[in-house]
């Protein structure tokens, strides 16, 4: 199992509003490129994404869908990727203890198709950058939701 750590400067809540939002995969998860879907509910056990993966014209269409959740604190996935094979991905969100931000926990585990053949020191090799940068934009998306908005004229080029 690979396991990646991130933290983020907002509340479980603001980090789980994005994972929340299924429409929100395809910028933040890497190789996600188009969200097709998303069904009515998401994000209740047994739900699911519609998903494109890859680059057009050679995008991959399959589906994400949810295994258990608690909000504020858990999603579990359960990830499709045509015959590539399919993951189980654990996304645990722990507040600091000073109050000011969250330890994002993302475990990922091929369970199946030709994919998890691959060791899983190799699985790490491979898929551990694509993981660190997959919570990196979690976050990024998290911190953007929970930033005020400008006023009126705030944002104007001057």
């Amino acid at each position: 199992m690979m396991k990646t750590v991130h933290v983020v400067g907002t509340s479980p809540d603001n980090v789980f509003a994005v994972l929340a939002d299924g429409w929100s995969y395809a910028g933040w998860v890497v190789g996600n490129s188009h969200i097709r879907d998303v069904d009515e509910g998401w994000p209740s056990v047994g739900t699911r994404i519609h998903h494109s993966a890859g680059a057009w014209p050679t995008q991959i269409e399959d589906t994400t869908t949810v295994l258990a959740v608690e909000p504020g604190r858990l999603l579990e996935l359960e990830a499709h990727l045509w015959v590539l094979g399919t993951a189980k991905v654990r996304i645990s969100l722990s507040p600091l203890h000073n109050g000011t931000g969250t330890q994002v926990t993302m475990e990922e585990e091929v369970v199946g198709g030709p994919a998890s053949l691959v060791p899983g020191v190799l699985q790490g090799v491979l898929f551990g950058p694509r993981n660190k940068e997959s919570l990196a934009r979690l976050g990024d998306l998290a911190v953007g939701r929970d930033a005020p908005s400008l006023g009126a004229g705030e944002n104007e080029i001057r």
